[in-house]
């Protein structure tokens, strides 16, 4: 079977090298100009903190460029192919490659394997490094670009709600029992009313109930603060209030939404969108291996006919639009109108078949 797609070692060589590169120089000049036109929107911000200088600038540039390689990486795979199959049918190349014997299929499969090769180290370099990114800028951006702790799980500004009472927590860390709280905040309410409001430095939990250490609180009515010191509160506040109140799928690995859904799902939490982020970490990196088929119209048919401008346009709209369908397949996803794993994985198979069909009918 290997041999039957690969009938030229050669050939087979020299096509997926020249696919290979073209993809790697859009997918350049894609994220470069990207890059500059983001910067140029938030370098403002960023150096709006306090002793904020060029090094948070290549901090930022550092953190936003694994984000950007990520989400347009299909995009330059794409245009690689188009540039790749446009140039061999314009120089006549797929002509010889067809009168030497070779299928549409024979003719694709370099592509292909190279592109599920990009697939591969694109699931990685999500899990790897894009996670982590995500999950850092997204901590820096809650901090308004100030100070924040290393940890790429720490959590910002979280809002709680226990009976009446609400309770905010300027930062999580930890999972499990081992949450730890800072910069927390107690608004006691009765009956709809502001009565009190307490503050503490820290706070942990204790199982069952949270132990806040150097608490203050200010009576609202009499307009005082009194020293509480060390104190409990919250006995039927959960842990995974905090840690779960705001998933970001984003900004975790594969590995890590899962448990996150699993622990969801145990505290009867709705997942549905989650899931649909989840199975997406899989489709998503996988959409790089349509590229090639949605962009095959344009290496078949004479490039001498006139229409090869025509066909370079129709693949590049087939590709948009599956990019277009997919987008709007995850937002039903969130919805709730579809189920996950259809708006996962449904604009993928919808396009593989779509990508088989206009291969089988254009190669002649």
């Amino acid at each position: 079977m290997v041999l039957n797609f690969f009938p030229s070692r050669a050939l087979a060589l020299y096509v997926g090298k020249t696919f290979f590169w073209r993809c790697l120089a859009m997918l350049a000049m894609l994220v470069l100009v990207l890059q500059m036109l983001d910067l140029l929107s938030e370098a403002g911000d960023v150096l709006a903190y306090p002793g904020n200088g060029d090094a948070e600038l290549w901090r930022y540039v550092s953190l936003r460029m694994p984000q950007l390689i990520s989400r347009f990486l299909p995009f330059a795979v794409l245009l690689g192919t188009l540039v790749t199959l446009t140039t061999l049918n314009a120089n006549s190349e797929v002509v010889s490659m067809k009168a030497a014997g070779l299928s549409a299929h024979q003719v694709l499969a370099p592509l292909m394997l190279v592109s599920a090769v990009i697939a591969a180290g694109s699931f990685v370099f999500n899990e790897r490094i894009v996670a982590r990114s995500t999950a850092t800028m997204s901590a820096w951006e809650a901090a308004e670009y100030g100070p924040i702790p290393s940890d790429s799980g720490v959590k910002a500004n979280i809002w709680v709600r226990d009976g009446q009472d609400l309770i905010r927590a300027g930062q999580i860390s930890g999972w499990g029992n081992r949450v730890t709280l800072k910069d927390i905040t107690i608004y006691d309410r009765r009956a709809n009313t502001l009565i009190s409001i307490i503050q503490a430095p820290s706070g942990r939990y204790v199982g069952p109930g949270w132990q806040l250490e150097n608490a203050r609180q200010f009576d609202v009515t009499r307009g005082t603060y009194r020293t509480i010191g060390t104190m409990r509160f919250g006995d039927t506040v959960r842990p995974d209030q905090f840690t779960l109140s705001s998933v970001d799928p984003d900004g975790l690995s594969f590995r890590t939404l899962r448990e996150a859904i699993s622990a969801l799902r145990s505290a009867g939490r709705p997942v549905a969108a989650l899931e649909g982020a989840f199975w997406h970490k899989i489709s998503g990196p996988l959409s790089a291996l349509l590229m090639p088929l949605l962009g095959s119209v344009a290496a078949f048919g004479l490039a001498r006919s006139g229409k090869l401008f025509v066909r370079a346009v129709i693949a590049m709209a087939l590709g948009f639009t599956y990019f277009v369908v997919d987008n709007f397949s995850l937002s039903m996803g969130d919805l709730g109108v579809y189920p996950p794993l259809i708006a996962a994985w449904a604009p993928f198979l919808l396009f593989l078949l779509v990508g088989e069909t206009v291969l089988i009918t254009t190669e002649e």
